[in-house]
């Protein structure tokens, strides 16, 4: 009889099930072309999402309060990017329109970790995050004069006392207990720091697992230096822009971080896909100047004005400040940075009152359509996934919310880019940086819509990427 009650109870059941009313989501994308780097999902299905999360991923048909129709379409996670100076709306509204549902400034980072984030809120139009930076950190403890966020001056090429080491110890450490997302160094810019500082440096992001995100100094064997102190140190090592910092020996720099990675350490690294980079025109990269030849001048292009520059201007350029633009990689050691199977892809983009370097606005459109589908370099899955989950799993431990971003499924965050795989590109170009990326029709932070048809618009859905914060007592 018990038997009989139980099976009649779970017909019953069933029944009730198939007569009721399919959910209606807030948000529905359908008929798109479904890819999930982590799990291997690439089909046509239907995505569901109730508030800021994917609640489901269907083959059949889904009601929506609003839907998309993503026929043709590929619907992938939204790009995160490691390596993104922009932090203002300007930029922002360039980069989601080149895919990026997450910028993180992990190079320069900030001094200010609580201010930072404080000033964006309640929302932007992308989700944001911060490392707490040594180079802020030193400018901080030395004095340096600059307002910008290089130093030009002793910040950069002083020598630290032991009393300013500990305040930029403390500072760290502030700013990690304030929610930093990681740590970020540029060596390059602060020549005045000894490997031994830096070490320190490493040893306090250690103590709170936060990975170092480094602009490292010394080609090869600056490299060498910094993957040993990061051993030494038991710290989460993060190359920023191998292809800037590896250049014309870009082949031995990636032979030597898979080095590292095959002897069990923590390293990993990024490309962005220009052959030219960008920095402060009055950076400590540049202190060695006059010593130049006369044709080195030339590969430097000021951004302001977007002429080339001659030892006369560069001089003045250096007096007046400003950025500018470094052409001289080949497409050689691009493309090799681009599909080495060791890299993400990260812009190191900045915008400023309309000028700056394509990158920004143009970075993972020129991916998906260059090397992916013109040259047929990458598989567009591989692509996704350099865009995607690995730059989430390279901040997980620190912050484990990032688990749920860089994935398409149930329970993920419904941060999603939209794309034309036949016609995604970019367009921006070292004269005209804000021209945004082609074939991008939409784009979804946290659930709502903030890229329409190409167009933004009026909602500021993003939120803090950080790390736990104790509460304050």
């Amino acid at each position: 009889m018990r038997r009989l009650t139980r099976t009649l109870l779970l017909l019953s059941s069933a029944a009730a099930a198939a007569c009721a009313p399919a959910p209606t989501y807030d948000l529905v994308v359908a008929n798109g072309r479904v890819i999930d780097p982590e799990s291997g999902l690439d089909a046509v299905r239907h995505v569901g999402i109730s508030g800021d999360s994917v609640a489901a991923i269907s083959e059949q048909p889904l009601k929506g309060t609003t839907t998309i129709d993503a026929t043709n379409h590929v619907v992938a996670p939204g790009f995160i990017d490691l390596h993104e100076h922009g932090q203002q709306e300007e930029s922002y509204g360039l980069m989601v329109r080149d895919g990026v549902t997450s910028a993180l400034e992990l190079e320069v980072g900030t001094a200010d970790v609580a201010a930072w984030y404080k000033s964006r809120e309640p929302g932007q139009i992308v989700n944001y995050g911060v490392s707490v930076g040594h180079i802020q950190a030193r400018m901080n403890a030395l004095g340096d004069p600059s307002s910008g966020l290089l130093p030009t001056g002793i910040g950069g090429s002083g020598s630290a006392t032991e009393a300013q080491i500990a305040e930029m110890e403390g500072i760290l450490r502030k700013g990690l207990a304030e929610g930093a997302v990681a740590v970020g160094f540029g060596s390059a810019y602060t020549p005045g720091a000894t490997m031994a500082e830096i070490e320190r440096m490493f040893r306090v992001a250690a103590e709170s697992g936060a990975a170092v995100h480094i602009h490292m100094r010394n080609n090869v064997a600056g490299l060498d230096s910094t993957i040993a102190a990061a051993a030494r140190a038991n710290a989460k090592l993060h190359i920023v822009h191998v292809n800037s910092s590896g250049d014309a020996n870009l082949v031995a720099f990636l032979d030597h971080i898979k080095a590292a990675r095959d002897k069990g350490q923590d390293v990993t690294t990024e490309a962005y896909p220009y052959g030219a980079g960008m920095t402060e025109i009055g950076s400590a990269l540049f202190d060695d100047w006059s010593t130049w030849p006369d044709s080195r001048f030339g590969m430097h292009q000021l951004v302001s004005t977007g002429e080339r520059l001659t030892r006369k201007t560069f001089e003045q350029a250096r007096k007046t400040g400003g950025t500018v633009i470094i052409h001289g990689r080949s497409e050689e050691q691009t493309r090799g940075a681009i599909v080495s199977p060791l890299t993400m892809i990260a812009s190191d983009g900045f915008i400023v009152n309309g000028r700056g370097h394509p990158r920004t606005s143009g970075s993972y459109s020129k991916v998906l359509g260059k090397y992916v589908r013109e040259e047929k370099a990458l598989t567009l899955t591989d692509a996704l996934r350099k865009m995607t989950v690995e730059p989430a799993k390279r901040l997980e431990a620190r912050v484990p919310a990032m688990a749920n971003k860089g994935r398409v499924r149930v329970g993920a965050d419904a941060d999603l880019t939209i794309f034309d795989p036949a016609t995604v590109i970019d367009r921006s170009t070292y004269e005209d940086a804000t021209i945004p990326a082609a074939g991008i029709p939409y784009v979804i932070v946290a659930g709502q819509v903030v890229v329409d048809k190409g167009q933004l618009t009026s909602v500021r859905p993003g939120r803090g990427i950080r790390a736990s914060v104790p509460p304050v007592k």
